[in-house]
């Protein structure tokens, strides 16, 4: 079932973990869209249990049902331990519990692999950003991966695209083959593309000049996070989903770099 993954962190929702409170439980899932039905099969009850849970006519009690609900919701390793369960990656875990779980939920071959999962988070997004090189694969084409969630006028975007003109341009030229013309092109069309945006909702752009390693698309404070290598492009690498954790280094560390890109670049739109 799909429940965003900032509902997990959202406040309420960690009250009623801590509270085993499936009837609100169910009335969350119910909320992102989930029907009772759906509900049902994948937490193994009969849809009349599950709806006598959600009107709080019949409690759960046996912990074989939570460890299903939990299953069957795809409950992230904090909240199985906040739900009273033992965490499925406790390596992920250290002496300071829930707060120490590791930050990798996801791992996804390339990012065709993770297109569903985007969309749906960043329909329910507040802020996209991203870091790319062109960008024409995120946004910068009709049927890209984030250009209709854009167009809807919900979402604020900032977005980081190389500088056709930079030194570092040329370099990646260099080490992926292609022509100095076209790479500049498809930068200057994914820019082109974006101002057509900027008519329609609240649109920033900057362009960097700093040799491209990362490759991010952050959805509010979870970042969906890949690499440029020297032999295939971003979309084409393994994609990980990092979230924000107290003491962690990874999305800390790349959302530092973020910024950090950001405020040496060149705001163009």
């Amino acid at each position: 079932m799909v429940i965003p993954e900032r509902a997990w962190r959202d406040g309420e929702t960690r009250r009623l973990l801590r509270n085993r409170d499936i009837s609100a439980l169910f009335r969350l899932a119910h909320s992102h869209g989930v029907s009772q039905s759906r509900i049902a099969t994948a937490t193994g009850l009969t849809q009349a249990r599950v709806s006598e849970i959600s009107n709080g006519v019949r409690a759960v009690t046996a912990l074989d049902v939570f460890e299903r609900i939990a299953e069957g919701f795809a409950m992230p390793d904090d909240a199985r331990v906040l739900f009273g369960l033992a965490p499925k990656h406790p390596a992920g875990l250290d002496h300071l519990g829930a707060a120490g779980r590791a930050e990798i939920l996801r791992i996804f071959p390339s990012q065709s692999t993770a297109v569903d999962e985007i969309r749906s988070e960043a329909a329910q997004a507040q802020s996209i950003e991203v870091l790319a090189v062109r960008g024409l694969g995120i946004i910068g084409l009709n049927d890209s991966l984030l250009r209709r969630t854009v167009r809807a006028g919900r979402t604020r975007l900032r977005m980081l695209l190389l500088d056709p003109d930079s030194a570092a341009a040329v370099r990646r030229v260099a080490e992926i083959g292609e022509s100095e013309e076209a790479f500049a092109s498809g930068i200057r069309l994914a820019l082109a593309r974006l101002r057509e945006l900027a008519e329609e909702g609240s649109v920033e752009v900057y362009v960097y000049s700093a040799f491209p390693v990362w490759r991010v698309i952050a959805l509010d404070d979870v970042m969906y996070v890949s690499a440029f290598g020297d032999e295939w492009e971003g979309h084409e690498s393994a994609m990980y989903k990092l979230a924000p954790t107290p003491y962690g280094a990874l999305h800390r560390g790349i959302r530092r770099h973020f910024e950090e890109l950001r405020r040496s670049a060149h705001r163009v739109i």
